[in-house]
């Protein structure tokens, strides 16, 4: 049988969702903990990969296995994962239900901090300066994104990625109190690709470069002409969508 997960964690202390060999990952505390309850060797496969530091808020993996889980699995495995990582739920689906490619969307948010808070410093991009952002600039760029569909400049180098087609659905820019919250989905996100978009619009913002300079670097399809990647630990995947 096979089931999914939805859990959410903080990415501060991972290098990145997926297994790495010598290093922290969600993936393999997850597998572990299931592995360990079940009494049987649990391998998932999740919705995506995030990157070091990267947060989410709203994930799903699947895993299979021939026993039927008890009611109490949730709280059994909140109670042996660490405080870092918390099971919503787990319900059983058909068996060509995959936790990636049965996902119709994904939504990520990234926050930037326009005041040095030490509260967000493990949640935004601390990016406060004399002279602020401005907003109008970096949404009227966001429209922009929405002309194209290959993303190549805001795709991490040397990856397996087939394609860097991409259809964004959502994109804009918000003010959250002393924050800016940007939110942006897809029906799908190359590597890095969020926080590459979110560092060239920044640029935008602080008027190093025009909305109308961002076409040009979409359609150079060269990293090279793309911002900086935004820090890490302001990103977070929000939600994945399916048609159970």
């Amino acid at each position: 049988m096979r089931y999914f997960i939805e859990f959410s964690y903080n990415g501060s202390a991972y290098f990145g969702y997926q297994i790495q060999p010598n290093q922290v990952s969600v993936q393999e505390e997850l597998e572990k903990a299931l592995s360990t309850i079940l009494r049987e060797s649990i391998k998932t496969t999740g919705a995506g990969r995030t990157d070091t530091g990267v947060h989410a808020k709203k994930m799903f993996a699947h895993f299979e296995t021939e026993q039927k889980p008890d009611e109490n699995l949730v709280y059994k495995l909140n109670s042996f994962l660490s405080e870092n990582i918390a099971i919503k739920r787990i319900f059983e689906v058909e068996d060509d239900m995959h936790a990636r490619f049965s996902a119709t969307y994904r939504t990520y948010e990234y926050y930037i901090s326009l005041q040095k808070d030490p509260f967000s410093k493990d949640s935004s991009w601390q990016y406060w300066r004399q002279k602020p952002l401005n907003i109008e600039l970096m949404n009227e760029a966001c429209k922009i994104l929405f002309e194209y569909n290959d993303f190549t400049s805001f795709a991490k180098l040397h990856t397996d990625n087939k394609t860097n087609i991409c259809k964004i659905y959502k994109a804009e820019w918000e003010h959250v109190g002393n924050q800016l919250k940007f939110t942006i989905s897809a029906d799908r996100f190359l590597r890095n690709m969020v926080r590459a978009v979110v560092g060239t619009m920044v640029e935008v913002g602080s008027e190093k470069i025009t909305p109308t300079d961002l076409r040009k670097i979409i359609e150079d399809k060269y990293r090279n002409s793309a911002g900086v990647s935004a820090p890490a630990q302001g990103l977070f995947l929000v939600d994945v969508g399916y048609e159970f």
